[in-house]
């Protein structure tokens, strides 16, 4: 079992509760736009276009809004294209940080990111800074109330993931990507509700904050990172308490 992190979790519920105020689909509409762009229309043919539009529809987007979204990244309809870009940098007590966006304005981007940073206790970093830390693996979230531990174990082991961790109410199964569609087939199949999946950039280590006020202080600048409109994803080695995480 390797250690866990709480914000996949927070994540995900945050993800719950932006997709009914429709903040959601704006961040999901772009990843679209882009995978299409990328790799074409085709989702049997494009992964990443296959997963974002398994995410949109698990957030009740409508299927002409994806649709839409494809052809302007296709370039059937007329859209805005958007850049990726990647930033890294420092949250309070040195925990690492990195942030995917996409964006129409990559100087804005920056400039807006460092201000978020340096006013929640942070610093904006060179690129390379802090992905040293990281590795890219598929993230499965299962609730904890549905299946016992040891029979998940060997569902997803033996369809190729790597590790289980869990906390209080998840399980977090982390895979490579090339096995990613197999461990989703395999829970599918073995008719297990998936609660979120995705490609990540999971810490190889996390570094514990026990100190509450530094663990707010880290909880607030990843949400502001997370609520920027021109933000896809927010990663940390930063593992924090639920509690941190109250009131944002």
């Amino acid at each position: 079992m390797s250690g866990h992190s709480k914000w996949h979790s927070i994540r995900h519920k945050k993800a719950i509760v932006d997709a009914k105020k429709g903040k959601m689909f704006n961040k999901i509409i772009r990843e679209l736009i882009t995978a299409a762009r990328i790799g074409g229309g085709d989702p049997e043919a494009n992964p990443r276009l296959r997963i974002a539009i398994q995410h949109a529809k698990s957030v009740n987007m409508p299927s002409e809004n994806i649709e839409r979204a494809i052809k302007r990244g296709t370039g059937e309809l007329e859209g805005v294209k958007y850049e990726e870009a990647v930033y890294e940098g420092y949250g309070p007590g040195g925990t690492a940080i990195m942030v995917t966006s996409l964006t129409d304005n990559k100087k804005r981007t920056t400039s807006e990111l460092r201000t978020i940073f340096s006013k929640n206790g942070g610093n904006l970093g060179e690129n390379g800074c802090v992905s040293w830390m990281f590795h890219r693996k598929g993230v499965i979230i299962i609730d904890k109330n549905q299946i016992d531990e040891e029979k998940l174990f060997n569902i997803v082991v033996e369809a190729g993931a790597n590790d289980i961790s869990s906390d209080e109410k998840n399980y977090e199964i982390t895979v490579d990507p090339d096995k990613f569609e197999n461990v989703k087939n395999a829970l599918i199949n073995n008719n297990i509700k998936i609660e979120s999946a995705e490609i990540s950039m999971v810490p190889q280590t996390y570094v514990k904050v026990t100190d509450m006020k530094e663990a707010q202080q880290i909880a607030k600048l990843l949400m502001a990172l997370e609520d920027h409109d021109d933000v896809q994803q927010v990663y940390s080695n930063a593992d924090i308490p639920d509690e941190a995480f109250e009131g944002l």
